[in-house]
């Protein structure tokens, strides 16, 4: 967690420590089929252990997690396991004419009967 640092971030040390995340992550990863990578309900007791892992390495080091650097080498870990996990785009498409004329006449013709009625009350109005 983000607990108040009181030595200098050791960077180098972080960066020496941190492919081991990656290397035991990597391990546990090979247990499950690649075409399952993409499926986090799989995996994600690896992944917990894994990001545990970084920030345990990070705050060793005195460094703040989140940062930049673990951040970058995190990144890297998901290009190499997750590339291929693009969310589905969805395709949008407009609805039948019929549908789409009728949800376009409704407000319009609702919009004319309002009119019409203010004008019309306005109108009684004067007489009374």
């Amino acid at each position: 967690g983000a607990h108040q640092q009181t030595e200098l971030c050791n960077e180098s040390l972080m960066l020496e420590k941190l492919p081991a995340c990656g290397k035991s992550f990597e391990e546990m990863m090979k247990k499950v089929d690649s075409k399952k990578w993409c499926n986090l309900t799989e995996f994600i007791m690896y992944y917990d252990n894994f990001t545990q892992c970084t920030e345990r390495e990070a705050n060793n080091a005195s460094c703040f997690w989140p940062n930049p650097l673990a951040e970058g080498f995190i990144t890297g870990i998901h290009k190499q396991f997750f590339s291929n996990c693009t969310s589905e785009k969805v395709h949008w498409e407009d609805p039948p004419d019929e549908i789409l004329i009728t949800l376009i006449l409704i407000p319009v013709m609702l919009t004319c009967a309002m009119i019409t009625l203010v004008v019309w009350c306005s109108k009684r109005s004067d007489i009374l």
